[in-house]
C-alpha cells in the first residue's frame, strides 16, 4: 500500500505521520505542497498537523489552495482515501472534501493534551480496528479545533452516520461533541486528535495504533 504525507510549510506532525503508516505496513512518499501531481498509484494520502503558512487568514485556508491540493481532490474523486489530522483536518474542510469548519476553541485558549474519544457506529475501513462505542485516549494539540456545522449538516451526518469520533468530555465546544468525521464513501477521514502520537508504547499508550494497522489491512483486501 503506496501513501503519500503532504507537507506544506509550517507542518510539525509529518514526520509523526509518516513513522505511523510505516510501522503500519506502507510504502510512504513525503510529497511538497508546490508539487503539481501526486506520484503514480498512490492509495492514501495523508495531510498532516501543524500551522500550514502560520495559521494566517484560517487554519488551513492557504494550505487549500496549494498546488498540490487540487491533485488530491481529483485523488479523492477517483475513489481515493485520504486522512487529514488536526491541521489535516482543517485543510480538508477547505477543500470542500469534508463538510464544516473548524473554529476557535470555545475557551479561546490553545489546548494540548490527552482526551478521551468515543468510538461511533460509523462503518469505515479507518475504524475496523474498534468496537462501536469503544472508548479511547488520544492527544488533542489545537487552538482551532471546535468543528462546526449548521443543524440540517449535523442531522445529514448523524443520519447517514458519518460522524467517526466523539469527545467523551468535550474539550473545545465542537457540535454535538464530534471529533471525527467521514465522507459520503467512508475513504475521507478527518479528525482534530492526533493517532499518529499515540501509536507506539513509547508515547504512553497505543489506541491510535489500531486505526493504521486497520486500514491498511482493509486496504490490503481491496
Amino acid at each position: 500500500m503506496k501513501a503519500a504525507v503532504i507537507v506544506f510549510p509550517g507542518s510539525n506532525c509529518d514526520r509523526d505521520l509518516q513513522v505511523a503508516l510505516k510501522r503500519a505496513g506502507a510504502d510512504v512518499q513525503m510529497i511538497w505542497h508546490k508539487d503539481t501531481e501526486l506520484p503514480a498509484g498512490i492509495d492514501l494520502v495523508a495531510v498532516p498537523g501543524g500551522f500550514s503558512f502560520g495559521d494566517y487568514l484560517r487554519c488551513g485556508a492557504i494550505a487549500a489552495n496549494s498546488p498540490i491540493c487540487r491533485s488530491l481532490i481529483k485523488h479523492v474523486e477517483r475513489g481515493g482515501y485520504a486522512l487529514g489530522i488536526c491541521n489535516g483536518f482543517q485543510v480538508l474542510t477547505e477543500t470542500g472534501l469534508l463538510p464544516g469548519a473548524l473554529r476557535r476553541n470555545a475557551g479561546l485558549k490553545y489546548i494540548c493534551k490527552p482526551v478521551q474519544l468515543r468510538v461511533e457506529a460509523c462503518e469505515s475501513d479507518y475504524l475496523v480496528g474498534y468496537e462501536a462505542g469503544q472508548e479511547v485516549t488520544v492527544p488533542i494539540a489545537h487552538h482551532d479545533g471546535n468543528y462546526y456545522v449548521d443543524d440540517a449538516k449535523l442531522a445529514q451526518l448523524q443520519g447517514e452516520g458519518r460522524i467517526a469520533f466523539s469527545y467523551v468530555d468535550n474539550p473545545n465546544g465542537s457540535v454535538a461533541d464530534i471529533a471525527g468525521v467521514v465522507s459520503k464513501n467512508r475513504r475521507v477521514l478527518g479528525m482534530m486528535p492526533h493517532p499518529e502520537r499515540m501509536a507506539e508504547p513509547s508515547h504512553g499508550g497505543t489506541d491510535g495504533k489500531a486505526m493504521f494497522d486497520g486500514l491498511m489491512s482493509q486496504m490490503a483486501l481491496a
